[in-house]
């Protein structure tokens, strides 16, 4: 089990940044996966950006080239850098982690981004 805290959401204007944290209950280094899911009003949670414990990195289309998924593994959190946000990021982000492949999903409770126009 591992529990799972977001912090960092807040209202930004488009072309701002932001850098969520998600900070985990135990250690990350050896969990298969970690990532990034945000889900805006009316519509389904969708992927923004995954990390596996081997490095490799799977971005949205609609992100790629403005976020980047980070992890450290001495903090045990995992962050997501918010690059030239537009009003479409807007969202709750939740964080993600997956011990194996074919493991569960666990999440945390999540964090409000706002970017206006």
């Amino acid at each position: 089990q591992v529990q799972l805290v977001e912090s960092g959401g807040a209202s930004v204007q488009a072309g701002g940044s932001l850098r969520l944290s998600c900070a985990a209950s135990r250690i990350i280094f050896n969990i298969y996966r970690m990532g990034w899911y945000r889900q805006a009003p009316g519509k389904q949670r969708e992927l923004v950006a995954t990390l596996t414990g081997g490095g490799t990195t799977i971005y949205a289309d609609s992100v790629k080239g403005r976020f980047t998924i980070s992890r450290d593994n001495a903090k045990n959190t995992v962050y997501l850098q918010m690059n030239s946000l537009k009003p479409e990021d807007t969202a709750v982000y939740y964080c993600n982690a997956q011990f194996a492949p074919s493991a569960g999903d666990h999440w945390g409770q999540g964090t409000q981004v706002t970017v206006s126009s």
